[in-house]
C-alpha cells in the first residue's frame, strides 16, 4: 500500500493522513476535518484496507467495512482510489462500489459471493440490503466521506435505517472538510471517544491555494460576463455553479450559441450522461460545465483551474466546498463570485463566517447599475440548506439572461 500510495504521488503523508492514520490503524474512532484536496481518502483508505489485511477473511466475502458517500460520482472516485491502493496486494479484498440512478441488477450480480468492502450512496445500500444482496451484520468499520452532507437531514431517515443494520460494536472513521456545529452535534452521538483531527486552513499548513476574486455585476449581464472573462482570461477549463437545473441548461445553451463548448450537469441527468460531461471537460472536448451543488462535494476534477459562481452558494459550508473543486492535489486555483447588488449582504455573511474578505472588482464595460434595497440588505443572509417557501417563488419568477 505504501508502494502503492507513492504511486499516487505521495512522497509521505499530507497532515490529515499523518494525524488521522495511527489512531485509526489503533481501532480509535477518528473525526477528521480538512480542506478539500488534502488526501482524506487515503487517509481512511489506507487504513481501512490495513484492517482486511489483519483480519480473518473466511472464503465467503462477508462485508466487514462499508464507505457511506452522498453523491454517485463520489462513490466511483472513491472506489477507484480504494482499488489502487489495493492494487499491490497479494489477497486483495473485494470492492463493491453502488450507487443510484443506474440499474440495480448488475450491483446484485457484483455482489454475488459477497465483498468485504462496500462504497455506496445511502439509498441504494438500503435497496440491495431489501433485496436481500447485501448483509451488513459483519461491519466493523464504518468511514462516512463528506460526513457533514451524511449527517445533515436529507440523510437523517436513511443513516437511522443503516445504524439498525449495523452491528453495535464497530469503528467509526467520519471525515469532510467542514463540521459545522449542528453536524458536530450528530456526529458526537454516532462516535465513541473519537480523536479530533482539524487540520488548519491557513495558507502554508495544507490549505488549498485558492485566490477569491469578487465581481460586482448586475444579476441580468452575468452570463455575457462569464463568455468575457473566459475569452479574455484565456480560462481552459471553468466549472460553474448555478443555484438550479434550469439554470445549468438555461445558461449553457446561451454559451453554445455563442460558440463556446458547454454542458449542464445535474441531477436530472442519466449517470451516462454525468459521466460522459466529467469525462469531456477532463479530455477537453468541453470548456465550461454548468452545475448545481450536486458537484460540490467530492467531486475530483484533476487540474481544473476556475471555479466561478455564477449563482452564490447558500452557505459558508457550500461555498468552501465548491472552491474547492479547484487548486486540489497541490496546484493553485482561482475561484470568481458575481455579486450583484441583490447578494451583496449575502456574501458579506460568507465572507464573516469565512473569515475572509474578497476585495470588490469592477469590469470594465460590466459596471453595475443596480443598487440595493435596504430591504434587501436587512433581510440577506446565509441560510440552512433547505429552501423555504418564500424563496422558491422568487427562484421560479427570477429570469436567467
Amino acid at each position: 500500500m505504501v508502494r502503492a500510495a507513492a504511486g499516487r504521488g505521495y512522497a509521505g503523508p499530507t497532515p490529515i493522513q499523518a494525524a488521522a492514520i495511527p489512531p485509526a490503524l489503533q481501532g480509535r474512532d477518528v473525526l477528521g476535518g480538512a480542506p478539500t484536496g488534502s488526501g482524506k481518502t487515503a487517509a481512511f483508505g489506507l487504513a481501512l484496507l490495513n484492517h482486511l489485511e489483519l483480519v480473518h477473511r473466511p472464503a465467503w466475502r462477508r462485508t466487514q467495512a462499508l464507505v457511506l458517500v452522498p453523491t454517485r460520482e463520489l462513490a466511483a472516485q472513491v472506489g477507484e482510489t480504494l482499488s489502487d491502493l489495493a492494487r499491490h496486494l497479494s489477497d486483495r479484498a473485494k470492492v463493491a462500489v453502488v450507487f443510484g440512478g443506474v440499474s440495480i441488477n448488475p450491483q446484485m450480480l457484483a455482489l454475488r459471493g459477497g465483498a468485504e468492502l462496500i462504497v455506496a450512496t445511502p439509498g441504494r445500500l438500503l435497496d440491495l440490503v431489501d433485496h436481500n444482496a447485501v448483509k451488513l451484520d459483519d461491519v466493523e468499520l464504518l468511514v462516512l466521506d463528506e460526513a457533514d452532507r451524511l449527517l445533515d437531514e436529507g440523510f437523517a431517515d436513511e443513516l437511522q435505517r443503516l445504524a439498525a443494520l449495523l452491528p453495535a460494536k464497530r469503528q467509526h472513521l467520519f471525515f469532510s472538510a467542514t463540521f459545522p456545529p449542528a453536524v458536530q452535534a450528530l456526529a458526537d452521538a454516532w462516535l465513541h471517544d473519537p480523536v479530533r483531527v482539524e487540520m488548519p486552513a491557513a495558507p502554508g499548513d495544507g490549505a488549498p491555494d485558492i485566490t477569491q476574486r469578487a465581481i460586482e455585476v448586475d444579476a441580468p449581464r452575468r452570463t455575457q460576463l462569464l463568455r468575457h472573462l473566459i475569452e479574455t482570461e484565456a480560462w481552459p477549463r471553468v466549472l460553474v455553479f448555478v443555484a438550479t437545473r434550469y439554470a445549468s441548461e438555461h445558461v449553457a445553451e446561451k454559451l453554445r450559441r455563442a460558440g463556446l463548448a458547454a454542458a449542464a450537469f445535474h441531477g436530472d441527468l442519466s449517470q451516462g450522461a454525468r459521466t460522459r460531461v466529467l469525462a469531456d471537460l477532463h479530455g477537453g472536448a468541453l470548456r465550461v460545465v454548468l452545475a448545481t451543488d450536486m458537484a460540490a462535494r467530492g467531486l475530483h476534477i484533476a487540474g481544473l483551474p476556475v471555479v466561478v459562481n455564477y449563482d452564490l452558494p447558500r452557505s459558508a459550508v457550500d461555498h468552501t466546498h465548491r472552491i474547492g473543486r479547484t487548486a486540489r492535489a497541490g496546484a493553485a486555483g482561482l475561484a470568481v463570485s458575481f455579486v450583484s447588488a441583490g447578494t451583496e449582504a449575502h456574501f458579506r455573511l460568507i465572507e464573516k463566517r469565512q473569515g475572509r474578505r474578497v476585495p470588490r472588482e469592477r469590469i470594465v464595460g460590466f459596471e453595475p447599475t443596480e443598487v440595493a434595497v435596504p430591504e434587501a440588505v436587512a433581510t440577506g443572509g446565509v441560510k440552512g440548506r433547505r429552501k423555504s417557501r418564500k424563496d422558491k417563488l422568487r427562484e421560479a419568477a427570477a429570469k436567467v439572461d
